[in-house]
């Protein structure tokens, strides 16, 4: 599986390929954030369980679809701190 990580100060962001690099960005994104799993899952209505799945890189139906969307197109997705 291809990863690549990105230290935010150097790059834009994380490009994400896979479920892994999605679930490294994540986990990157919320342990900067200073959040443990359990309190971004609450927050944002998902569980716990199914939370640290992504964050390990395990692929659901709906992230294997996106990316082979995102690959036909031509097109990568890249995760960057947002200013919102």
């Amino acid at each position: 599986m291809e990863i690549e990580n990105y230290d935010a100060a150097s790059v834009e962001g994380y490009r994400v390929y896979t479920g892994a690099s999605l679930g490294a960005a994540i986990r990157h994104f919320r342990i900067e954030a200073g959040l443990s799993q359990a309190d971004l899952a609450v927050a944002v209505g998902l569980s716990p369980s199914y939370l640290s799945r992504l964050e390990n890189g395990h692929e659901t139906e709906q992230l294997r679809r996106i990316v082979a969307l995102l690959r036909h197109l031509g097109v990568r997705m890249t995760l960057a701190r947002a200013d919102w």
